[in-house]
């Protein structure tokens, strides 16, 4: 099984499904030239977060509570077109740049910046990179630095500069309405980090592996229906299932609702170096919009003895209460949200926005977890943790003018927990600027 799983394997699996898909006609190409496209983006970050307990919880018996960090970053995105030709050519590119703003020795530590054997951070970073990329038809296949995105292997962004990874990709888009995508990566740069051949891990357990591999697609129904599967192996440590369906019903011009649901399933594989898994996570969720107001319920589970865990510094988790500071992901934990959005344009203030939400969890159990897995820290915590959360956020997008797409976030999260909750009790706020520019 596991040399299914290779490069050369994934490959051709995916060549052998696209064969029937050939003789669909090809879509005109702009040319590498003149199909090329430049965007650069501007994020300027401060994020603080105040550990409001010591001690408490596994994550919190830290020497420093409190965190607070500024930064200023650039990025540069190249994409060519495509040669002329049955199969074309092109190429894909990225620079990144970051710069200390502020930061203490006593308060770094946010994640927006790497930082040096003193903890300190440094006062700048860059890295860069690129991908070749061939096309035939409608499979695309690129290799080199990627920015996968899929439920069960996806880059993080949610810091100052964007996660990468190294390996190869395809994607096939034959069929009207259905994305089918996979990928092998054997290596990552973090979000604060300036090295390519960083080693792949997982974000709870911090297990590293050799390399990852991913195969799935999404199929768009009805116009505004989706059904999605994939399944990631992470070699020696998992195998992962994702399956999710989402459907919005719109009932006039100002009434909308929209229904979903998905699941993970998550069994150790080879040798396990993480320990026994065997979890299954589900959400399920109902949004009901009414002209500019939006109303959202949401439940989740995890029927497991060990967390869900996920790809490490990135954002592959679709849980629906995956949220601003914790995921609700403790082992055989229940959670729910609700949550409410309003759009000011039908104030008078179109480009801005406000949404807030309050989740909780209960039921967390710790005291079955694997004693000798990456997870075994969460049984000192015990039985009968539970937590809650409540965020606030405002976004103001600039709509029109030199200014357009300028965008300035603000977000506050407040987490409170008892003892057996690995997480503590945590306040954190995010401001975010972010000015997408495309010079051609």
């Amino acid at each position: 099984m596991s040399h299914a799983y290779t490069q050369r394997g994934l490959c051709a699996a995916l060549f052998m499904i696209s064969l029937p898909l050939l003789a669909a006609e090809t879509k005109p190409e702009q040319g590498f030239v003149d199909g090329s496209t430049l965007q650069i983006i501007n994020r300027n970050y401060y994020f603080n977060r105040d550990y409001r307990t010591r001690g408490d919880g596994v994550f919190n018996s830290r020497q420093q509570s409190y965190r607070e960090e500024w930064a200023q970053g650039f990025q540069g995105f190249f994409k060519s077109g495509y040669t002329e030709g049955t199969v074309g050519f092109g190429i894909d590119a990225h620079a990144l740049l970051g710069i200390k703003l502020d930061s203490g020795r006593g308060t770094s530590g946010t994640g927006i910046l790497p930082l040096n054997g003193q903890r300190q951070a440094d006062d700048d970073y860059s890295s860069a990179g690129g991908a070749l990329k061939l096309r035939a038809f409608d499979t695309e296949l690129k290799v080199g630095d990627l920015f996968p995105v899929t439920p069960v292997f996806q880059y993080g962004d949610a810091r100052l500069l964007p996660q990468s990874f190294r390996g190869v990709s395809l994607q096939n888009t034959s069929i009207d309405g259905l994305t089918l995508q996979g990928g092998r990566m054997h290596s990552t740069r973090n979000k604060a980090s300036t090295n390519h051949d960083g080693e792949l891990s997982t974000e709870y357990g911090g297990t590293t592996y050799d390399s990852a591999s991913y195969f799935g697609g999404d199929y768009t129904f009805a116009g505004d229906g989706l059904l999605s599967l994939y399944h990631a192996r992470f070699d020696d440590v998992w195998d992962q299932t994702y399956v999710s369906l989402a459907k919005t019903f719109v009932l006039d011009e100002q009434n909308a609702l929209s229904l979903g649901a998905n699941l993970y399933r998550t069994r150790d594989q080879g040798s396990a170096r993480a320990g026994k898994i065997d979890t299954n996570a589900w959400s399920s969720y109902a949004r009901f919009r009414t002209g500019p107001h939006a109303f959202m319920l949401a439940y989740q589970r995890i029927d497991g003895d060990q967390p869900f865990d996920y790809l490490g510094d990135g954002d592959s988790i679709y849980l629906a209460n995956s949220v601003f500071l914790t995921d609700f992901n403790s082992p055989n934990e229940r959670s729910w949200q609700a949550r409410y959005d309003f759009d000011l344009a039908a104030v008078g203030v179109p480009g801005l926005s406000f949404m807030t939400r309050y989740l909780r969890g209960s039921n967390i159990d710790n005291s079955k977890v694997d004693p000798n897995g990456a997870y075994a820290y969460y049984a000192s915590l015990g039985d009968g943790g539970k937590h809650w959360e409540r965020d606030i956020q405002v976004k103001y997008v600039v709509q029109s003018g030199p200014a357009k797409d300028l965008s300035f976030t603000v977000m506050q999260t407040t987490h409170r927990a008892n003892a057996a909750q690995s997480d503590g009790d945590m306040d954190q706020v995010r401001i975010v600027t972010q000015y997408p520019l495309d010079i051609f």
